[in-house]
């Protein structure tokens, strides 16, 4: 299952002979400044929540892709307002697409869209595909709710390292505890002055911990 990084939460995995692009935000971005973003054509765009570090380049992708959106009922809600297609979903419900099987889980965050519209809850997801379980948790704090994946056996933890807004390496190291996952892809992270981390540092942190963490740059793609 091949993976690629775009900066900050923004992931683009393939899966079931499908492209999944996760929280689309590049144009904004300083540090992706090198990604063509109109070479980006998703199958799917999957979005957290609706701050703009997460939507910024989410209807532009959309419109160059036709990509149908998998999201919170009240982003489908707003999207639809502007005539894109979305799947509305909520905590705690799956549904299957032609690639595999979504689950929303619970993320511990706050949610509103770049024009102040209700984002409704922050939101992870749990992606069943080509025999895999990868969890992309969104922008989120340390929750025990994570321990209700602990049974699912994932793969792979795209988790958010870069504190502040979001849990830092300490709290995702006891995440991947909670979640039972020693593979860790990290996001959210170096794009603003206030999420910027020692990477060697964090790198050491989860070594100890005797996790298997990825940093891709910004552009890599790496295999899952």
């Amino acid at each position: 299952m091949k993976a690629t990084y775009y900066g900050q939460s923004c992931i683009e995995i393939e899966a079931g002979g499908k492209k999944l692009l996760f929280d689309p935000f590049i144009t904004h971005n300083p540090l992706a400044k090198d990604i063509d973003v109109t070479s980006i054509k998703p199958d799917y765009i999957l979005v957290s929540h609706g701050h703009g570090d997460h939507v910024g380049d989410l209807i532009n992708i959309q419109k160059q892709s036709g990509a149908k959106v998998i999201c919170i009922a009240e982003i489908a809600n707003w999207l639809g307002g502007q005539n894109i297609e979305a799947h509305g979903m909520n905590i705690g419900g799956g549904f299957n697409f032609d690639f595999g099987r979504v689950k929303m889980v619970n993320a511990i965050h706050s949610s509103a869209l770049p024009d102040g519209s209700n984002g409704g809850n922050p939101a992870g997801f749990v992606i069943y595909a080509d025999g895999k379980k990868i969890y992309f948790a969104g922008d989120t704090a340390l929750t025990y709710d994570m321990k209700l994946l602990a049974d699912e056996n994932l793969d792979w933890a795209i988790l958010p390292i870069g504190d502040n807004y979001t849990m830092g390496a300490d709290d995702a190291i006891k995440a991947c505890d909670f979640v039972n996952c020693k593979n860790v892809v990290g996001v959210h992270y170096d794009s603003f002055p206030a999420i910027k981390i020692d990477k060697d540092e964090v790198r050491e942190k989860f070594v100890k911990a005797g996790l298997n963490l990825k940093l891709p740059a910004i552009g890599e793609s790496i295999n899952l």
